[in-house]
């Protein structure tokens, strides 16, 4: 007989809550959107209508695969002999050659498991190593370079308080697609419809008209990696016009002067023909932002991933300051999590530095102790001393989501060790001497640490497992825990022990810190008083009773714990976001700090970019509503239509290349060439094409039956890595010149 069970869509950064259908067998046989979610309110996208093909893929693995000496591929295994062979070779490596001589990977499905939260900082801190490689630097590094530099905290990102505001500038963004990034909204396309219907404004900036686009009541088409230029155009504006209103705000800059003088230069006619917008347009955008009753600008993927994404980024917030609108209801808001760090009194903090360290091969700096994803295949393949000769890869897929995956492809066979935490054998599993698989999310539960730090209101929400894991499998924090285990040579421990140890300091801090709610108490009568069904559990217990929101182990008997959050199956509402000025603030200085050293250094290089106007085609990328990445292209019913790799271009740019509709043409650039298949339309300007992000599933050796079908392309390949914005490490993936031409005949700019 049937059931039903909530679930948390895990499958983009909307959090949508569902209601599952599950049947005799623990088989998920259908999804909708649970009504009563107090964020989500019912609200789904064919996403979350699939959960249950995505959740029963017949390609995903469900046991571990070990390439044993000798072997040519790899062979199913036993859990116990899977580790035993990680331990085997993992500490010896690390003490013969140092823990450098490991690296870690992670990817984006990390921030949507409890596990992928919890673990891999452990796993960092056990193994010691400075090589970690995330998917931010292809993805989002730019916005937390910029805040860091701003706020002191390159996790204190502000969100578009999307509910309440009167106008809203979105560039490089397209939510009607990607239900939103680093902004964490259910309904996203409700929102802005909604902003509309009140009598607000939605402007759009984006080469492509794109569903979001045509929802706007101005839409601008850029040229490609022009945007930094646009808003320090409008930033000049604002204080040539008089219309600089920082409100409260101004107690908490400093700068304010100085960044008047270094945008002076800035007019809109200097920077009009470059960016290919009229200088009167960049006025008008100007004057609406600051006359609006509140506001918010939001720039995302298409803005962060050129070469300029830092400066983008950083003169987003810029805008909104100098307008008055950071900080206030309507317009960019910090979020308080659940589980995030209690308010402390104001005050100068530490900062934010960038290169710390810098990498061995190509001297790259550590951004938030990261190096560039692009750099991973020259810290394997460089011969020397402290090259990676492991790598431990968690829900990555850097072979197709990096630059020049062949190379990479090449340098991943050549490891003494690697392991793949993945539930799939893919293009870049593929390599690994032992794959270790997650449970399928219906079998896992569900709490979203990263997300709720960026969701457009306060709401805390926790869902257990809706189906039980089958016996003997273990569920993806023990996985992850005994990695941590093997990673430290802790041999007879089991993996209670890693959640007991950060609980237990977890604890410890809290009793010594003369802030929080259990300053001075007993810390192992603390996690006495902890409960959970695991240790990971335990964690979450504790990190909600010691958040803002907490119950402080009974200090407010009203307050959060894991036992109230269970007892709401359908999440708590927190309330809409409130200002939280000054106390999200880490300079050094106490104060926003507008004008950050290495933002001024650069701001001589994109001075210089107002010469620069390619003749030829530029690409961009573009996002798919049934599509993450390269997540999601092995499920049938999420295949198809619109969501198809294809060369996008426009009428009278394939007229003059001789392209005609479905033809295939070849595409070129300093990384590589393509054959992709050509789609006419006048969706993308004159100048610019278009291909996905996230396909190319043509390698040998993977086991994805229905992504092998219709494999694409992998866009990343046209790149040879060496493209990188210089302050946030990250690959410029969008507005980089290519060539293209019929199959068969020379390409053209």
């Amino acid at each position: 007989m049937s059931r039903t069970a909530l679930r948390i869509c895990p499958l983009c950064e909307a959090t949508c809550g569902l209601t599952l259908t599950i049947g005799d067998r623990g088989e998920v046989t259908a999804a909708r959107g649970d009504r009563d979610d107090v964020f989500s309110r019912g609200y789904i996208c064919p996403k979350g209508v699939a959960f249950g093909e995505v959740d029963a893929d017949p390609d995903r693995l469900s046991g571990p695969l070990l390439r044993r000496p000798g072997a040519a591929a790899a062979e199913p295994a036993g859990w116990d002999e899977a580790f035993a062979a990680v331990s085997a070779a993992l500490r010896p490596l690390t003490e013969r050659h140092g823990p450098d001589s490991v690296g870690v990977v992670l990817g984006n499905p990390n921030v949507h498991t409890v596990a992928g939260a919890l673990y891999p900082p452990v796993l960092l801190r056990t193994l010691g190593t400075r090589n970690l490689f995330t998917a931010s630097t292809v993805d989002q590094m730019p916005k937390h370079v910029s805040c860091g530099l701003l706020f002191g905290d390159p996790l204190a990102i502000p969100v578009p308080d999307l509910d309440r505001t009167a106008h809203l500038l979105l560039i490089g963004a397209n939510p009607l697609a990607s239900n939103g990034s680093l902004c964490t909204a259910p309904d996203f396309p409700g929102r802005l419809r909604a902003l509309r219907r009140r009598g607000g404004q939605l402007t759009v900036v984006d080469p492509r008209r794109t569903r979001t686009a045509r929802l706007a009541d101005r839409h601008v088409a850029i040229r490609p990696g022009t945007d930094a230029l646009l808003l320090a155009a409008l930033a000049r504006t604002l204080f040539a016009e008089d219309l600089v209103r920082p409100g409260p705000l101004a107690d908490h800059l400093t700068g304010l002067d100085t960044l008047r003088e270094a945008l002076a230069g800035y007019t809109p006619e200097s920077v009009a023909p470059a960016c290919d917008v009229p200088p009167e347009e960049i006025r008008a955008m100007a004057r609406e932002l600051a006359a609006a009753p509140a506001a918010a600008v939001y720039a995302r993927v298409g803005a962060s991933t050129v070469e300029f994404g830092t400066l983008t980024n950083w003169l987003v917030d810029v805008v909104n300051v100098l307008t008055g609108n950071l900080d206030r209801p309507g317009g960019a808001m910090f979020p308080l999590s659940a589980t995030g760090r209690a308010p402390r009194p104001a005050g100068p903090g530490r900062g934010f530095s960038l290169g710390r360290w810098h990498s061995r091969a190509g001297g790259h700096p550590e951004v938030k102790g990261e190096f560039p994803l692009a750099a991973l295949a020259e810290e394997i393949d460089t011969p020397g001393e402290g090259r990676i000769r492991a790598l431990i890869v968690i829900g990555a897929n850097p072979v197709l989501s990096a630059p020049d995956g062949d190379r990479l492809d090449r340098a991943l066979a050549g490891l003494d060790l690697m392991v793949s935490v993945d539930p799939y054998l893919n293009e870049t599993s593929r390599h690994a001497h032992v794959v270790l698989p997650p449970p399928p999310p219906s079998r896992s539960p569900h709490f979203d640490f990263a997300l709720n730090a960026l969701a457009v209101r306060n709401q805390v929400r926790y869902t257990r497992p809706a189906v039980p894991l089958e016996d003997g499998r273990p569920s993806e924090s023990e996985i992850l825990a005994r990695l941590v285990l093997s990673a430290g040579g802790f041999r007879d421990a089991g993996p209670e022990a890693v959640d007991a140890t950060v609980t237990d300091d977890l604890l410890g801090r809290a009793a010594a810190d003369p802030h929080s709610p259990v300053h001075g108490r007993d810390p192992a009568a603390l996690a006495a008083l902890l409960t959970g069904r695991d240790g990971a559990e335990r964690r979450l217990d504790a990190m909600l009773r010691l958040g803002p929101y907490g119950d402080g182990f009974g200090a407010r008997p009203d307050g959060l714990s894991l036992q109230r959050l269970l007892d709401h199956p359908h999440g708590i509402d927190l309330g809409p976001l409130t200002p939280r000025l000054p106390e999200v603030l880490r300079t050094r200085s106490g104060r926003i700090e507008l004008c950050p050293e290495p933002v001024m250094r650069d701001l001589d290089r994109l001075g210089r970019s107002r010469e620069r106007r390619p003749e030829g085609l530029v690409l961009v990328g573009r996002r798919h509503l049934r599509s993450n990445n390269s997540w999601l292209h092995n499920v049938p019913v999420l295949r198809g239509g619109t969501n198809r790799c294809t060369l996008q271009i426009h009428p009278r740019d394939a007229a003059r290349l001789g392209l005609a509709d479905g033809d295939t043409a070849r595409v070129r650039a300093d990384g590589g060439e393509l054959r992709v298949p050509v789609e006419i339309t006048e969706s993308v300007r004159t100048g610019v094409v278009s291909l996905p992000h996230g396909w190319g599933h043509d390698r040998p050796g993977t086991r994805l039956t229905v992504a092998a079908k219709e494999p694409g392309a992998n866009v990343n390949q046209l790149l040879d890595g060496t493209l990188l914005d210089p302050l946030a490490g990250t690959a410029v993936l969008n507005g980089f010149p290519v060539l293209v031409g019929p199959a068969g005949t020379e390409p053209s700019p």
